[in-house]
């Protein structure tokens, strides 16, 4: 019962998602000419040399692609991607033919930014969901298997394609930019939905005075816990300990602050907790 309320929950991200990208591509990309990375950029591109609705591009890249990589990809990722290509085809030419959604905002700005928000939440949803809108994600699949090529290289020289022809067939290089900035935007929208905000900081303390009691103050003034790590430095010639502790970033400062009181030749190293699973 779980499990078949958990694959619920999951293709409610893959329509969502699904949803807001085709919005977004129709809302405010297409109209202004902006493209995107992916099968989404390619598809505004190729709509403008040639007189074939961006839903029927979309699912002419993408039915190729998804044939070459049926048996790698795994039955449930699969079924997911079928269901989720097939979801923005029809999503995107049902709000460009059958709604006729105009264009949301006609200043380059807003629409590249907006643009690649929808885009980012949509497929930040859509990954969430455990799928993928196929096209970049699916050749880079390939081209890892065949050759050897990193999965983000690939994606990347996509991408510099796509913009690339974004300037030429819009004769602007302009638009080209403006598309960079919207493919920026996307990405980092996906890492805020599959990850969340980052609000929380590692930090790593080192110091040759007793870490129990700077372990202590630690506990007593900020009320946070952690974890103290037994080691030996390089050379295996002394014990060494490390405290390890996660933090909110705006309580950062108020750590450094007790640290260095306690003592200035200490070394602390802070990192980003891009996902946090338990307590």
């Amino acid at each position: 019962m779980l499990k078949f309320k958990t694959e619920v929950i999951n293709y409610l991200f893959i329509l969502l998602g699904s949803a807001v990208m085709a919005f977004g591509i129709v809302g405010f990309l297409s109209p202004n000419h902006i493209a995107t990375g992916g099968t989404a950029g390619l598809a505004i591109v190729l709509n403008h040399v040639f007189n074939l609705s961006i839903g029927t591009w979309m699912a002419l890249i993408n039915i190729p692609l998804l044939l070459l990589t049926l048996k790698s990809l795994g039955k449930r990722f699969a079924i997911k991607t079928i269901v989720c290509i097939a979801a923005i085809v029809v999503l995107v030419d049902f709000f460009a033919k059958v709604i006729q959604l105009p264009a949301l905002s006609a200043n380059l700005m807003l629409a590249t930014l907006y643009g690649g928000v929808t885009i980012g939440v949509g497929l930040g949803l859509i990954f969430k969901g455990g799928a993928s809108a196929g096209g970049a994600s699916i050749l880079a699949k390939l081209f890892n298997e065949k050759f050897g090529i990193k999965s983000s290289t690939v994606i990347l020289i996509l991408d510099a394609i796509i913009v690339a022809s974004a300037g030429f067939v819009f004769h602007s290089i302009e638009l080209a930019l403006w598309s960079l900035i919207s493919i920026y935007v996307a990405s980092k929208l996906i890492d805020t939905i599959l990850v969340g905000a980052q609000s929380q900081k590692i930090v790593h303390i080192s110091s040759i005075k007793n870490l129990h009691e700077l372990s202590k103050i630690i506990s007593d003034n900020l009320g946070i816990s952690g974890t103290i790590i037994k080691g030996n430095d390089l050379q295996i010639s002394e014990y060494k300990d490390i405290i390890f502790i996660m933090i909110d970033k705006n309580r950062l400062n108020e750590l450094k602050q007790l640290v260095l009181q306690y003592d200035k030749d200490v070394k602390m190293v802070v990192m980003e907790a891009t996902e946090i699973l338990g307590k």
